[in-house]
C-alpha cells in the first residue's frame, strides 16, 4: 500500500449511514402523510426489497422511476396495504427530499476521514442519486473531504461498470496503480475496482463474510483501515 496516493469512497452504507437515515426519513414521511403503519414491520420487508432493486438498477434492469416506484409499491403490497399511485409517488418523491436531511455517519467516519486527508487525496464514487449525494455530505458535513464527487448518473453507468472507475481515474488525475476503492459491496466496489487494476478494500460491518479475500482487503471496522494505509 506504500503506492497508494488515492483514496475512493463508496457513500451509501460505507461513510453514510443509510439504514438509520432511512428509517428516520419514512417516519417523517410517514407522519407527513398520514399513513399509519408499523415502521419496523414496513422496514422489514422494504430492505431486501431496495437491495434487490437497487442490484436490478445497477444491471440496468429497471430505471430510476421504477425502482423508486416497485420498492414502495411491493412492500405495501407484501403487507397487505392498499395504497394508491398517487400516494405512492409523492412518498417516493418526499423521501427523497428528506433522506438528506438526516445527517447519521457510520461508527469511525470522521475519524478515518480525518486520519487519510492527511497523506492521500479523497474522493467519493457512487453509484446513488445525483440529486441528493451533494446534499448528504454537506448535511453531515464530510464534502470538503473529497476532491472530486462522481455519481454514475453523470457518467451513464454504474458500479461496478469499468467505466465509472475509468472516468473517476481519469478526472481525479490519478493511476489506478497508486488508487484504492473503500466501499460495502463485493460486487459493485470491489469487483468494480479490481476490474481495472484499482486495490481494494471490503467495509463488512455485519461480518458476513467468514474468510479474507485473495485480492482485496477486509475490514469489519473502518478504524481498521489504519492497519493498511
Amino acid at each position: 500500500m506504500t503506492k497508494i496516493k488515492h483514496v475512493f469512497f463508496d457513500l451509501d452504507h460505507t461513510l453514510w449511514d443509510f439504514e438509520t437515515n432511512s428509517a428516520l426519513a419514512f417516519q417523517k414521511i410517514f407522519q407527513d402523510h398520514n399513513v399509519e403503519i408499523d415502521l419496523d414491520a414496513f422496514l422489514t420487508v422494504y430492505k431486501p426489497l431496495n437491495f434487490h432493486y437497487w442490484k436490478l438498477y445497477r444491471e440496468e434492469k429497471v430505471s430510476k422511476p421504477e425502482l423508486r416506484y416497485r420498492r414502495l409499491k411491493e412492500t405495501f403490497d407484501s403487507l397487505n396495504r392498499e395504497v394508491s399511485d398517487t400516494l405512492i409517488d409523492h412518498l417516493s418523491e418526499d423521501y427523497i427530499e428528506n433522506l438528506p436531511r438526516f445527517n447519521h455517519l457510520m461508527d469511525g467516519s470522521i475519524d478515518i476521514l480525518n486520519y487519510l486527508q492527511e497523506n492521500y487525496r479523497l474522493h467519493i464514487i457512487t453509484n446513488g442519486f445525483q440529486e441528493v449525494q451533494t446534499r448528504k455530505m454537506e448535511s453531515t458535513k464530510i464534502l470538503h473531504y473529497f476532491d472530486q464527487v462522481i455519481t454514475s448518473e453523470s457518467v451513464g453507468v454504474k458500479k461496478p461498470n469499468p467505466k465509472v472507475f475509468e472516468h473517476a481515474l481519469a478526472i481525479s488525475h490519478a493511476d489506478r496503480g497508486e488508487s484504492i476503492m473503500i466501499g460495502d459491496s463485493l460486487e459493485a466496489d470491489i469487483q468494480g475496482a479490481l476490474n481495472v487494476g484499482m486495490k481494494a478494500i471490503l467495509c463488512d460491518f455485519e461480518n458476513a463474510i467468514d474468510s479474507q479475500g485473495e485480492d482485496f482487503i477486509l475490514v469489519n471496522k473502518l478504524e481498521e483501515i489504519k492497519q493498511y494505509l
